[in-house]
This record gives C-alpha cells, structure tokens and sequence, in this order.
C-alpha cells in the first residue's frame, strides 16, 4: 500500500473513532449523522443527491460510506432518504427500505425515472449541497 493511502487510511478510522465514540448526543446517535439528516431533509422533491456530495459538503470527503450508515437510521425520522444514491446514481441503499422497489416507487412518484437500479438523467437531476447551499 502506497504511503499516501495508508495516512488517507489512518485519517478515516481517527474521523470514524472520533465521529462516533466522542460526539454522541442524547438519543446516542452521532452529531455528524444529524448533520447528514439536516442536509438530506433539504434536497428538494424531484432531485437526488449522492453519498460522496454530502459527506464533502459536511468537510469529510472521503467519508461517503459513513454517510450511507447515516441514511440506514434515518428511516422513520421524517428524512428522505430516498433522495440519496451512490455516484453513479445506482439505488445501492434499496435494500434498507423494507422491500427492494419501495426507493424506486418513492423516487418514480417525485417524477424521477428509474430504470435498472439507476437514476435517468443523474447529472441533470443532481442536487449538490456545495453548489446548492455554499460551502
């Protein structure tokens, strides 16, 4: 492994230890999943964003994965995690949704088209929180 790769590696587990064992709130979840909740709740309906947009909007590039770990808890707390797809627009997070179809269903009534997992017209439809909201 390059030596370039392995300090990226160290820098994520110290984010991770430090996202997650330091700065838990009351109901035990972590600040930065909240964080994650705030800006998914505003992409507007009829747009998606991806993992990648909102962990470098939140100043954790490189931290998707964790974001993607955010949208798993964020059922049944008024967060469209729907909206969230992976970079390629692929619905990578369709299984946490009780049945596979339930994204596509939820997406196809805000008017996006879904065909074979992905999102049509990705580039089009992509909210970005850096351009969208400053950074």
């Amino acid at each position: 492994m390059a030596v370039s790769k392995k300090i990226n590696r160290i820098i994520w587990q110290i984010k991770s230890f430090y996202i997650f064992d330091f700065h838990k709130n009351m109901t035990g979840k972590s600040d930065f999943f909240n964080e994650v909740f705030q800006v998914v709740r505003l992409i507007p309906k009829g747009r998606i964003t991806s993992y990648g947009s909102i962990a470098k909007y939140l100043g954790t590039t490189g931290s998707a994965r964790m974001v993607g770990w955010a949208m798993n808890q964020a059922h049944g707390k008024d967060v469209p995690a729907h909206r969230v797809v992976n970079h390629n627009g692929l619905l990578t997070g369709r299984h946490h949704f009780g049945h596979p179809s339930t994204m596509q269903h939820l997406l196809e009534a805000e008017g996006i088209e879904v065909e074979h997992n992905g999102v049509i017209n990705f580039n089009a439809l992509l909210w970005d929180p850096v351009k969208e909201l400053g950074l």
